[in-house]
This record gives structure tokens, sequence and C-alpha cells, in this order.
């Protein structure tokens, strides 16, 4: 099922791992085959990796990035997601969490990116963080 990207004048996406850049014009692509393809908003660099739901979320985004190797990665998303678990007592959390780890071992990696943006607003309302760096987003990949 191919995949129809609309893009901002200048938005960023990364496509298998190359940054590419849209024109000065709204532009739309239709992607016909199965690709890792990521929205700028929804990148996050390494120093953004500061709050345990946000240390999740890396390793995975990495994960799917970089599908050719994505153990490389796979550790250290497991060891963050056991510590957030063992940190959190609300039911709907733990099963977000559950079917993140299950996505992440059928290597469905956008799925399981998307849910870790669930903890990542569950987070940041439990702190009380008014805005969080990723904005909800539809399907980009």
């Amino acid at each position: 099922m191919p995949l129809k990207l609309s893009l901002k004048p200048g938005e960023k996406f990364v496509l298998n791992g190359a940054v590419v850049q849209n024109g000065d014009r709204r532009t739309t692509l239709v992607l016909q085959n199965k690709a890792s393809v990521l929205r700028e908003k929804d990148i996050m660099q390494p120093e953004e990796a500061n709050s345990p739901a946000r240390r999740i979320y890396f390793p995975m985004m990495m994960m799917y990035l970089d599908d050719a190797s994505p153990d490389r990665y796979y550790d250290e998303f497991a060891q963050r997601l056991t510590e957030f678990m063992s940190a959190i007592g609300n039911p709907d959390v733990l099963a977000d969490c559950v079917a993140i780890s299950k996505h992440a071992m059928a290597r469905e990696y956008y799925k399981a990116l998307m849910l870790c943006r669930k903890l990542i607003e569950y987070e940041d309302k439990r702190l009380g963080n008014v805005a969080s760096s990723l904005p909800a987003s539809g399907h980009a990949g």
C-alpha cells in the first residue's frame, strides 16, 4: 500500500537513513514500497532523551531508522522499558509498554515508536510539562 507524504515548504524528513528536505513549495510524495520514513518533528536528538519515556523513545527510533542493524539499540531499549515499567502503576500505561515490547519483538518498529509517544505524553502530564517535545502526528512510516 503506497504511503502519501504531504510536506510543508522546507520540511525535513528521514527516508531510509537519508535526510531529505523539501524545497520552497508544498509538495506530496507517494512512496510505492516499504521504507523507513520519519518526519523532522518526530526525530529526537540524543541530548533530548532526558527523561525515562524519552530514553525509551530514542533507542526505538534508532531501531526504526537503522532497520539493517536494530540489535545495536535493543539492549538499551529493553533496559529503559524495564526500568519504566517497574516505576509505573497505571494499568493502561503498562499495557502500552507490553504492546511496545511485542511490536519491537515483531520488528514493527514504527508501531512501537508511535506507542512510545503515548508514554512521553503520559510522563509529561504526570510531571506537569505543559508541552511535549513530540507533538501528536499522523502516520509517517
